[in-house]
């Protein structure tokens, strides 16, 4: 049996600017509906993940940030830099460490993103 990570939900305090920052981003709008009073679930996916983000009202407890980080994977940090850039976020430059390269953001609710370059897994 799999079990797969489909699906991580986000705190956030705004959640039409959320969709619009990570429309912006570049993650794909899959879901957004209002199945009764009270609720809206919005699902969004980074390009090529298995794995989705999803917020809105009435589905995640808590306020905004959420407590942990989350991850992106990319196969070029530099490329990866320059579209969060381009995109208007606020990104770090890179952070070159010994297991890896990173990139830091948040969103506009303070949810925390690293970005991750492994470059073991893209030499030959």
């Amino acid at each position: 049996m799999d079990w797969t990570l489909e699906v991580a939900f986000l705190p956030v305090t705004d959640v039409d600017r959320a969709k619009e920052f990570y429309t912006r981003v570049g993650f794909h709008p899959d879901h957004d509906a209002s199945p009764s009073d009270g609720v809206r679930f919005v699902q969004m996916t980074p390009p090529g993940s298995g794995c989705s983000i999803a917020f809105g009202t009435g589905i995640v407890e808590g306020a905004a940030p959420n407590a942990g980080t989350l991850m992106l994977c990319v196969s070029d940090i530099t490329s990866a830099r320059r579209h969060l850039v381009d995109a208007g976020v606020e990104v770090s430059d890179v952070d070159v460490q010994q297991w890896g390269h990173f990139v830091y953001f948040d969103d506009p609710d303070g949810n925390h993103w690293n970005v991750q370059y492994l470059p073991y897994r893209y030499q030959n």
